[in-house]
């Protein structure tokens, strides 16, 4: 038996077996960023981006069922576990999922997918709306889920090639099969994504203490953790202290099918640059630990200062597509995120990561004076009466 959310209600929160759920994920981003630190190249870069956006799309469907069914009732529970091991078993393949254990990554990852529709499939019984969303995304999950069985024959540029083939293929599934159908609880959905920007953020952290505990405790890296943590503040603050708060609103007033499709588009789709820019953060913060007084690679630079240009290009995507506005000092901010990777492959990396941090402390600092009375109002409205 499965139980069905109620739909627009504000009292629907994220369940213990949902964040239950997302800590394999967080095992998942900790894999990738271990990938792209391991292989500081264009190659390792691509393969983790990649290893990265399937993961991220695997979880983006769970996070849609969750949001349709109660996963703590009926046999849905006992599923859930079953996705969760299928889930664990693909990220202990991360590392390898380009090389020897390319089949048993994709194996269990065709598995958890499968498992995503089977549920869908069963919540939407007595429901053709819901069941005919399920049967227009299916061809494209089995399509992608098919091509990374399928790259695990290959491998070099081939292989790269397939897999993101697959990514492609399953990202325009919800776009070409259309919004209408599905079921959504706003306030649940936008929360379980804050909540998964939340675990990302606290991935940074754990990389940046695990990367000072390795090397040792000397001024440089102590210097470098607060820069580093401050980076991730400002990253916290970019996201929580209104843009989540704005958004949920939104989506919460918004009806019918442009509500469903200003959850895939800002959402689904959106938060993937966000999630990514902060792994890539993590990598960058990772490898200036290790060397605070030598230049980064470029590689490195282009994560650190990249990394963050692209979680705050993908906010001014994130306003555009909820309020239609710009964010200009956002775009600022970028721009000159990108400028500081030159000059980041000729300073010392604790240098760097001190100019990174100048910029994020910087943007939040003018945000919150600048927009002082906004934001007072959007923090303090009152809550909608339901």
């Amino acid at each position: 038996m499965t139980v069905a959310r109620e739909q627009g209600s504000r009292d629907e929160r994220v369940t213990p077996l949902e964040l239950f759920f997302d800590l394999i994920f967080v095992f998942a981003i900790t894999q990738v960023t271990g990938v792209i630190s391991a292989s500081p190249t264009w190659e390792g870069l691509s393969q983790g981006l990649l290893l990265l956006g399937v993961l991220w799309w695997a979880w983006v469907g769970y996070a849609w069922l969750t949001n349709t069914i109660n996963p703590e009732e009926g046999g849905v529970r006992l599923a859930m576990f079953g996705a969760m091991a299928a889930m664990l078993v693909a990220s202990l393949a991360v590392p390898a999922a380009f090389d020897e254990q390319a089949l048993l990554f994709a194996s269990a990852y065709a598995i958890v997918r499968i498992l995503h529709l089977v549920l869908y499939a069963v919540a939407g019984t007595g429901d053709p709306e819901l069941l005919g969303a399920v049967a227009r995304l299916t061809p494209g999950t089995i399509a992608g889920a098919g091509l990374v069985l399928a790259a695990a024959a290959l491998d070099g540029l081939a292989q790269g090639l397939v897999w993101a083939v697959a990514l492609t293929v399953d990202l325009a599934g919800p776009v070409l099969g259309g919004a209408r159908g599905w079921r959504l609880s706003a306030a649940h959905f936008a929360e379980r994504h804050a909540l998964i920007v939340i675990i990302a953020l606290g991935e940074s952290i754990v990389a940046l203490g695990l990367g000072a505990s390795e090397i040792g405790l000397g001024a440089g890296v102590i210097v470098a953790a607060i820069l580093g943590l401050a980076i991730a503040a400002a990253l916290w603050w970019a996201y929580f202290d209104v843009v989540a708060i704005v958004a949920e609103r939104r989506l919460s007033e918004t009806e019918g099918n442009a509500q469903l499709a200003m959850a895939r588009d800002s959402y689904s789709y959106l938060h993937l640059p966000m999630v990514g820019g902060i792994v890539l953060f993590a990598v960058g913060v990772k490898k200036t630990l290790a060397h605070v007084g030598d230049p980064l690679e470029l590689v490195p630079a282009v994560a650190l200062c990249g990394g963050i240009a692209l979680y705050l290009v993908a906010h001014v995507l994130f306003r555009l597509r909820n309020v239609r506005t710009l964010s200009r000092q956002r775009v600022v901010a970028s721009v000159a995120l990108l400028a500081c990777v030159p000059a980041a492959v000729e300073l010392p990396a604790l240098a760097a990561l001190g100019l990174v941090a100048a910029i994020c402390t910087g943007l939040i600092a003018y945000e919150a004076l600048r927009f002082s009375e906004a934001r007072a109002r959007v923090r303090h409205a009152a809550e909608p009466v339901t």
